[in-house]
């Protein structure tokens, strides 16, 4: 089955993806995916009906893995694989970048800036390049108190308990100056 028809194959479509992840073992590994904008509500349903396609069809070395993925905030696309069965490989991990830059290019939508900030704001998720955000700082617009999206964090129990983190115990915190 090719990436595009598993990416449409909705029919197994399954509308509790949160049952999913909340199935995985908490060293699961993640993969977060920042969008440069905030997707629409249509398309966030779409995206996550496309993931799900995705992650039921995710292979490595030919066997299954046991995946799941979100959206969440309508801007950020999370994968995670459970390692305990199969490990995701490179062959997989180039699979995963594959479906991320086919969502690129569909949505028209950039998802490999890492120098593209998220924080919340007025309880909203608001995304600054890092020259902007360092003005921000500066401006006191955020503060150590802000929250801040830890991009970088690999497993399911680092994405429950240090993916929003405030900014001054972040990593974020050096690269403003």
């Amino acid at each position: 089955m090719t990436l595009l028809n598993s990416l449409y194959k909705t029919t197994n479509f399954k509308p509790s993806i949160m049952n999913d992840i909340q199935s995985l073992n908490q060293n699961s590994r993640v993969w977060i995916y920042q969008s440069n904008r905030e997707f629409t509500t249509a398309e966030a349903d779409l995206i996550n009906q496309q993931i799900s396609s995705f992650t039921e069809s995710w292979t490595s070395h030919n066997q299954d893995l046991k995946a799941a993925g979100k959206v969440y905030h309508n801007r950020f696309i999370v994968l995670m694989v459970d390692q305990s069965m199969a490990g995701a490989s490179g062959c997989s991990i180039d699979k995963s970048v594959k479906f991320i830059q086919f969502l690129e290019s569909e949505y028209n939508v950039d998802m490999f800036d890492r120098m593209n900030f998220a924080y919340e704001q007025n309880q909203s998720v608001m995304t600054a390049h890092r020259e902007e955000f360092q003005d921000l700082y500066k401006k006191g617009i955020i503060n150590d108190d802000t929250f801040v999206f830890n991009n970088l964090v690999d497993t399911k129990q680092g994405f429950e308990t240090n993916w929003k983190v405030k900014l001054g115990k972040s990593w974020h915190k050096n690269l403003i100056g």
